[in-house]
């Protein structure tokens, strides 16, 4: 009977989601899952987040780091795995391919019942990822890889499509006026960010330019690289950051260069809100990736014990969605509990 009731609640979590796509419940979990944090290559992360009455282990993979947008990631799979009461081993690469293919690989050898990854290095984690399915394990892709999970097996990607994405971004600059964005992304080899600018290019009507300016890790040198690129180019009037934390250093750099930029973002962190309630920053897109954490995991769940999928070779959609100076508010109360 426990059983039965679990899976009829798992599904009306699903049924929900698919009638309302509605993330905005918040999670007392972050303090009462257990967790165990193990020491991984190149400053991953890992986490086992153990229950006592489920025969299954489940796994997410990323090439995340511990920073504002994954840890929302990670206490989502935390919120998951008390739901279902499994046993659900997260693990973060800090953007290393290598260390997420090993991880992998270890989640196969140790029998997972289900594995879902993030590919934001397709062509780096391709073997690993095929080698899921040849073992026999369901395949979950979320955040990046909407454009490469059918080839390689997946079940169905949880996320959002980063060129549509793009799109809206473009979009907005278009009617706020600006004519050069400079597209600046946080890292150099993330399909994604690639594509949220493609995507900015395809709909707006001005100039884009795209480059690398650091990692999120240096942010003295994205600063200073904005800074370049707009001293450098006069006619540059906005700025697209393709994460949480840029936006905020390419407000800094416009200060730096004496330079007034409409910029835009992605991704959701405290003091980006406050900056777009401030009116700052104009808006930045949001992805909800409370979702990409926390449904993989029921997805997983309810097709290893009640032989369910979703999806129907599409993906599930988690965004975009957008945060303004008109709604700001609203989100900023949900950003400090962790869940958005």
């Amino acid at each position: 009977m426990r059983k039965s009731l679990r899976l009829l609640a798992l599904l009306a979590v699903i049924a929900l989601f698919a009638a309302a796509c509605s993330s905005d419940g918040s999670s007392d979990s972050a303090d009462t899952a257990a967790a165990e944090t193990t020491e991984a290559a190149s400053d991953a992360t890992e986490v086992m987040l153990t229950q006592s009455d489920c025969e299954h282990t489940y796994h997410v993979i990323t090439h995340g780091d511990s920073g504002t947008f994954w840890s929302v990631v990670e206490v989502a799979v935390r919120d998951a795995a008390e739901a279902i009461g499994c046993e659900v081993v997260y693990f973060g690469a800090n953007n290393d391919a290598q260390a997420q293919s090993q991880a992998i690989e270890g989640a196969i050898a140790d029998g997972s019942a289900g594995i879902a990854i993030s590919l934001a290095d397709p062509t780096g984690l391709e073997a690993a990822a095929r080698a899921v399915v040849a073992a026999g394990i369901p395949l979950y892709t979320l955040n990046s890889g909407v454009n490469q999970y059918k080839d390689l097996g997946g079940v169905t990607h949880i996320g959002q499509t980063e060129v549509v994405a793009g799109n809206g971004a473009g979009e907005r600059f278009n009617a706020l006026g600006a004519s050069h964005v400079l597209c600046a992304r946080q890292e150099q080899s993330n399909v994604g960010l690639d594509e949220r600018c493609q995507g900015l290019a395809e709909r707006f009507s001005g100039q884009v330019t795209s480059e690398f300016i650091g990692l999120d890790a240096t942010p003295d040198e994205q600063q200073a690289t904005i800074a370049a690129l707009l001293t450098a180019d006069s006619s540059i009037d906005g700025v697209l950051g393709t994460g949480p934390n840029v936006p905020l250093r390419a407000l800094d750099a416009a200060s730096d260069a004496g330079r007034t930029l409409i910029i835009g973002g992605f991704d959701l962190s405290g003091d980006l809100i406050s900056a777009i309630e401030a009116g700052d920053i104009a808006f930045t897109v949001d992805q909800q990736q409370y979702l990409q954490g926390y449904l993989p995991v029921m997805l997983m769940h309810l097709q290893a014990t009640n032989q369910n999928t979703a999806g129907g070779g599409l993906p599930i959609l988690t965004g975009p969605g957008f945060v303004t100076p008109d709604n700001a508010a609203e989100v900023a109360a949900l950003v400090d509990a962790g869940t958005r």
